[in-house]
């Protein structure tokens, strides 16, 4: 009995536990807030995935461009322009694209890229007489061989075409490495 007896005496002292109970302001503030940011997050995931999407799909192989007749491919590389569809992201646009495309020492056809790999301007075919049958860069004095080698300045060959030819067509198709040199 005496345990029974410290323990009310203890108890007297303190204040009964009050529960603690929400009031309609603060369950006001909980549910607005919370369908508040339920509403904004509805409306920032649709524009986060429009802004992200493009990254996310797969890249596309180039498509193929029917460029010129075979029977107008010479051994000296000759300028051909062509159109291709380019799809960038949601922009959609058809820009034209310029190839020099001769025949190889082996008689196959092949096309380069004129985009000097020094800093971007146009090479063109004989275009200094101190270069003869070379592609030469007027910007700063780059020059390569008819198969693109670098020879000076560029430190790298220009890039090459994928070619194929169907029913008398040269068509080109994806852009990389020169394979050539």
């Amino acid at each position: 009995m005496n345990d029974h007896s410290n323990q009310e005496s203890q108890h007297r002292g303190e204040k009964p536990v009050a529960r603690r109970e929400m009031s309609r302001r603060q369950f006001l503030n909980y549910t607005l807030g919370g369908a508040g940011a339920f509403m904004g997050a509805g409306m920032l995931v649709p524009m986060i995935r429009f802004a992200v999407d493009p990254v996310l799909q797969p890249k596309a192989q180039a498509q193929w461009a029917k460029v010129v007749e075979e029977s107008k491919v010479a051994n000296e590389p000759k300028s051909f322009k062509f159109k291709i569809h380019q799809v960038d992201g949601w922009y959609e646009s058809e820009p034209e694209l310029e190839a020099w495309i001769s025949k190889g020492k082996d008689g196959k056809v092949f096309a380069l890229n004129p985009t000097c790999k020094h800093l971007g301007c146009t090479v063109n075919w004989n275009g200094s007489p101190e270069f003869k049958d070379q592609y030469y860069c007027p910007c700063h004095g780059a020059h390569y061989t008819a198969d693109g080698k670098n020879l000076a300045v560029a430190p790298l060959p220009l890039d090459e075409y994928e070619v194929k030819i169907e029913q008398g067509f040269v068509y080109l198709g994806q852009l990389g490495p020169n394979k050539r040199v």
